[in-house]
């Protein structure tokens, strides 16, 4: 059985694409060969020109009549337009039905036809048949579950490939490719190095490397991966932007914004990475640094809801309360849903000491993300400032529910309950926090003066 690769993009494909054009066009005269009219119809299906495709097609039959390997091609033209059944029946008529392009073409058409088991029946014949490039036929026929989603019918035959042959770079970015969709990062890491044993200076390995540590969090890790592709590739604009990405996890803010600003002069994204830039400078505390660069990104794009909710945190922070929410409910007016500004707006009340309306924004984020223990244990503390204590007991019990960790929560239930008059619960929660706390019965004296004939000390 032949082998038969698919047709690179090269100059020379070009210029026969040209010159069949310049034919077309009546400018020029012309002839061509079967090999010529493949790389015309693969040129134009690259392109997704299928009109193009069916044409150069006709004109290949009329000059070559019967031409299997045109035929091939119109199959493929039906496959790439959606009509698989026409797909399969030209190729069910082909004489030459042990071409390796026709029963890969097959094997995809029944795939998309969801007839599995003959498209398996089909890639397990071939792979068997083509034992002496078993590698090879293992990748083309994986490249088709691929295309279909199946990373684990491509992982298996990927694995059967490797075995044949264990140093098959092209082969192994797939099986890499494979096993971290099958969510199995310790095997893809295990292949990216097998890669760069063979290929020390692949940059694409490092790349993904660093991108593997990272979904692992093992930033350490991904940032050295990620200088490699930089040092083999130092205008590799993606590494450079996860760098920046992994400094900014690693608290690494003054180098982060260095990386960051090196991106900014290799791509046409500036406005997004001021956006990060302005983060750094927010982490360092800088505020006025952070609000001129998210100001920069606004000015680029007057919608843009991060720089303005970035503006009205920095506000926040410097105790701008009035100024914060103006940008703070310009973010609201793109997204209302965004719980996040809900908070901040009410962090911007309670700063300018409106608990009831900071109280309505708290409880307008919850209603979006019930999931805020944060959040909830700030409505206790408004309801417990407003002397509503059932309610402070109420809130304080679900943020506990959501995260039992949170500072001081238990003593908070404690006070709660004390200045609701339920004493015995008020102590079985003290008992908790002074258990986490020795400061806790302090604390609980300071907010409950009137407790101290309680001999909390000697009682607990």
């Amino acid at each position: 059985m032949n082998r038969k690769l698919l047709f690179p993009v090269d100059d020379e494909s070009s210029d026969i694409v040209k010159r069949y054009e310049q034919f077309l066009s009546g400018t020029a005269p012309g002839y061509f060969d079967v090999e010529e009219l493949e790389t015309i119809v693969e040129f134009y299906l690259r392109k997704g020109r299928t009109k193009d495709c069916t044409k150069a097609v006709d004109l290949g039959l009329k000059l070559h009549p019967n031409n299997t390997a045109l035929k091939t091609k119109r199959a493929k033209i039906y496959l790439a337009t959606g009509d698989e059944l026409k797909a399969l029946h030209i190729l069910d008529k082909l004489t030459e039905s042990s071409d390796y392009e026709v029963i890969l073409l097959k094997i995809e058409v029944l795939l998309k036809l969801e007839r599995v088991k003959e498209a398996r029946m089909l890639a397990d014949k071939i792979i068997a048949d083509e034992s002496d490039d078993m590698d090879n036929v293992c990748l083309d026929v994986a490249y088709i579950y691929l295309g279909q989603g199946d990373y684990g019918t491509a992982l298996k035959l990927l694995e059967k490939g490797d075995k044949f042959n264990n140093q098959n770079p092209e082969l192994l970015y797939e099986l890499a490719f494979c096993y971290e969709q099958n969510d199995d990062f310790a095997k893809a890491i295990v292949v990216n190095n097998r890669i760069i044993t063979l290929e020390p200076f692949a940059n694409e390995a490092w790349f993904n490397l660093g991108q593997l540590y990272f979904a692992l969090q093992e930033f350490p890790k991904a940032l050295d991966a990620y200088e490699f592709a930089l040092a083999i590739d130092q205008n590799d604009s993606l590494s450079c932007i996860q760098k920046g990405h992994v400094q900014f996890q690693l608290d690494m803010f003054e180098e982060a914004i260095d990386t960051y600003q090196e991106y900014k002069k290799m791509t046409s994204y500036g406005w997004q990475t001021d956006i990060f830039i302005a983060e750094c400078f927010e982490k360092l505390e800088r505020y006025d640094e952070s609000i001129s660069y998210y100001r920069l990104s606004l000015d680029a794009h007057p919608d843009n809801y991060d720089a303005l909710t970035g503006i009205g945190i920095c506000l926040l922070e410097q105790e701008k309360y009035v100024e914060s929410m103006t940008y703070i409910r310009r973010a609201l007016a793109i997204n209302n849903e965004a719980a996040d500004s809900w908070v901040y707006l009410a962090e911007a009340y309670v700063g300018l000491e409106d608990l009831d309306n900071a109280l309505l924004a708290y409880i307008k984020a919850i209603a979006i993300d019930p999931d805020q223990a944060d959040t909830l244990m700030a409505i206790a503390n408004i309801c417990l400032d407003k002397m509503d204590y059932d309610l402070a007991i109420q809130y304080f019990l679900s943020a506990e529910e959501l995260d039992e960790n949170l500072e001081f929560i238990k003593l908070f239930i404690s006070v709660a309950y004390y200045k609701n008059g339920e004493v015995e619960k008020a102590l079985a929660w003290l008992r908790k926090a002074n258990a986490e706390s020795d400061a806790s019965i302090s604390l609980f004296l300071e907010l409950c003066p009137e407790a101290e004939d309680l001999n909390l000390y000697e009682t607990l």
